[in-house]
């Protein structure tokens, strides 16, 4: 299909279901980028800042043990890792030469003060850090070292949104990033046409991508005007399927089961809300449930008596909630989109859901433009701006999406820009997926989020991470 020859694939070549293959980004490799950036070691303190920015993926933390680098290339260079939870383990950052897009976010957050990355040009690159890249994904992630709900943290998951089509220094990618490094094994994502349809999903080549379990964000896109009803589509499927199986669970807790399978169904219904509870007790109500059935195997004799019937109404239940094994992790719902969708064109169908009061998360990529349409002035866009093809500039006020869901009284609402202040998004981020209703993150999200905050400081000052513009909005 890349190369043009798509007429030449018959029809059996695809799935009748419609599903596309997920991590085929990372087979291009197209080495677009004109300068990429070099780490430098000595000057590196550690923070991670560079790998959470980076909007298409290619810049991430490395930890590694002594034993591990012993067959590393040599120019693979490596730092005794900070912090006591670290010990033993070497640190690196290490950059994909020919993902990269040459942004320079990365290089332009870096706070230290002498500057960790610096700029250079790819073919100087690519000798050394092509082999680096390669070593470096063969090694083991370490994840569970720190809590994943800090900047630093964060970064030591796995992104499973990587190597994006997106623009050079996007300012919308590197939210969904960091999202799926922290729910992604769980996540379903309904996405709004738009931009981020069109880098999350463009055939052939699939972003989104899995954990070394197989576990990765399930992605569908919808129309750019029902988005937000198909996300609550999907959630009420999935309220629906959990149901049955709470059922189930409740039904077995009361049969003649061991005693230690009983208890993880009582732990496992006291967090069927909460997704890294439900994730390990369900997990470990699986490997219980294999064990029982396999110990309790019906004899060939016992088998041919039933006909087929099962052997007890236990042994059914139990085969039922493994069938189902699927549904014991809480789902991390996600509706993604747009501020032309969210504000204009799919509004009346986002604030339906809001009402609704299910547990849906909404992330709304606020450029204040309508991107994908060239440049033009949407209801998000704030008074005055001018756009490319609104020249005359905008006459009224930015709408005040964030307000209008807040009277609602029972929604979780939040403004962020990654840029103005990581933590304060991180911080909502947690708040708004472990809230047992709607949540709405207003992400500004401008093609280059470093950029656009570093270069307009007279605009925008900093309040909580929460964006204020300057003199129109207070």
């Amino acid at each position: 299909m890349l190369a043009q020859q798509g007429d030449k694939l018959p029809v059996s070549a695809f799935r009748p279901d419609g599903i596309f293959p997920t991590a085929t980004t990372q087979y291009e490799k197209r080495g677009i980028a004109i300068n990429i950036p070099q780490w430098i070691p000595e000057n590196c303190i550690q923070c991670n800042q560079c790998s959470f920015v980076c909007p298409h993926a290619v810049i991430r933390p490395v930890l590694a043990t002594e034993e591990e680098l012993k067959d590393a290339p040599k120019d693979f260079v490596t730092l005794e890792t900070k912090g006591k939870e670290f010990k033993g383990l070497r640190f690196r950052i290490q950059v994909s030469p020919l993902d990269c897009t040459g942004c320079g976010n990365c290089a332009d957050i870096c706070p230290s003060k002498e500057k960790a990355l610096e700029m250079k040009p790819l073919e100087t690159q690519t000798a050394a850090q092509v082999a680096n890249h390669l070593f470096s994904s063969q090694l083991p992630v370490r994840d569970d070292l720190v809590p994943p709900t800090s900047v630093k943290g964060s970064q030591f998951r796995q992104p499973l949104f990587e190597f994006s089509g997106a623009c050079p220094g996007c300012g919308e990618t590197s939210y969904i990033k960091v999202i799926t490094q922290l729910y992604g094994d769980r996540m379903l994502v309904a996405n709004a046409t738009g931009c981020s349809s069109i880098y999350g999903g463009s055939a052939p080549s699939c972003p989104y991508t899995v954990n070394e379990d197989g576990h990765g964000p399930a992605w569908a896109n919808s129309l750019f005007e029902d988005n937000a009803e198909y996300g609550l589509g999907m959630a009420l499927g999935v309220q629906q399927r959990r149901s049955k199986l709470t059922d189930l669970i409740r039904e077995a807790v009361n049969a003649e089961i061991p005693q230690q399978l009983k208890e993880t169904f009582h732990l496992w219904l006291e967090n069927i809300d909460d997704g890294d509870k439900s994730k390990i007790h369900g997990r470990k109500a699986v490997e219980l449930i294999e064990r029982e059935l396999a110990e309790k195997q019906p004899s060939a004799r016992q088998r041919t008596s039933l006909a087929g019937e099962p052997t007890s109404s236990v042994r059914a239940l139990l085969c039922d909630i493994l069938a189902r094994k699927d549904y014991l992790t809480k789902k991390s719902i996600w509706v993604i989109g747009g501020d032309g969708w969210a504000y204009d064109i799919g509004y009346g169908g986002l604030d339906h859901v809001i009402a609704s009061g299910y547990d849906v998360n909404i992330l709304v990529l606020d450029t204040e433009v309508y991107s994908n349409t060239g440049g033009q002035s949407s209801k998000s866009t704030p008074t005055g701006a001018v756009a490319k093809f609104a020249a005359g500039g905008k006459p009224t006020r930015k709408k005040d999406m964030g307000r209008m869901a807040m009277t609602y009284g029972y929604v979780y609402v939040a403004s962020v820009s990654m840029g103005a202040n990581k933590n304060q998004f991180m911080k909502a981020l947690v708040e708004a997926e472990s809230y047992q209703g709607p949540s709405l993150i207003i992400a500004y999200a401008r093609a280059s989020i470093m950029d656009q905050y570093e270069q307009e400081p007279e605009r925008r000052k900093e309040s909580g991470g929460i964006r204020i513009l300057a003199p129109v909005q207070v």
